[in-house]
């Protein structure tokens, strides 16, 4: 038996990302107030896939605990739709889009922070939301994994999704560059425009690793799980 229930940890979990997305949205930045605001930033929009991804997770639990032991086919079927959802979303949102955003982060920032956060964020954003933003997403979502089995959708159904959000957002970024003559990161400024093209490309390749990566964990863990439930049988 688990030491705290999956369902209470996801309760906790949605209730950290309200309170991050609130204070993040409380802070007093500049960028807040320029086209696009906090949407034109990837880890504002991560912190929103994850908190819709919790907040489906907490509706099917309810919706199990409130319709156990009812013989309704129509809430049964309703309810297979929600978990289908949040196990799309898990596949080709919150799981690639938060490794992504962790993975990228913490490695422009130990290389040259400038790049990605420049140190006079500092001023703004405390550490303790900052970690809140771009480490902790991980750990959330691989507990969320190792508690509940997600199906996975065939593996070129979900690339071409992840693909289209990835190429999705690089779009979105030109265009908020097109609109303000701005590149929202750092890194955009210092680097020709051949190398630019070739960093989107890259960067659209790293999120099509991280669903794979996801994919593998994902059969990893609960291939372990059966074959120990089998083991104790």
């Amino acid at each position: 038996m688990a030491l705290i229930p999956s369902q209470v940890l996801r309760v906790a979990i949605l209730l950290s990302y309200f309170s991050i997305l609130c204070h993040y949205k409380a802070l007093d930045m500049p960028a807040h107030q320029t086209y696009g605001g906090s949407w034109k930033f990837l880890t504002f929009i991560d912190l929103v896939i994850q908190a819709v991804f919790f907040g489906l997770c907490v509706l099917i639990d309810v919706s199990s605990l409130l319709t156990k032991g009812a013989d309704s086919r129509e809430q049964e079927r309703q309810l297979k739709k929600l978990i289908g959802l949040r196990d799309w979303m898990m596949a080709v949102l919150a799981f690639p889009v938060g490794a992504f955003v962790v993975f990228t982060f913490w490695t422009l920032y130990l290389y040259d922070r400038e790049l990605v956060y420049p140190k006079l964020l500092d001023n703004f954003i405390p550490q303790w939301l900052n970690h809140g933003m771009h480490t902790t997403v991980l750990p959330f979502i691989i507990i969320e994994m190792r508690t509940t089995h997600h199906n996975y959708p065939r593996r070129s159904w979900g690339l071409a999704a992840v693909c289209c959000f990835g190429v999705g957002y690089v779009l979105w970024t030109c265009w908020v560059h097109q609109v303000t003559g701005v590149w929202v990161y750092p890194v955009l400024e210092r680097i020709a425009p051949l190398a630019r093209v070739a960093f989107f490309a890259a960067m659209t390749a790293v999120i099509c690793v991280m669903y794979v990566l996801g994919e593998i964990l994902n059969s990893y863990i609960w291939d372990q799980t059966h074959t120990e439930k089998v083991k104790g049988e």
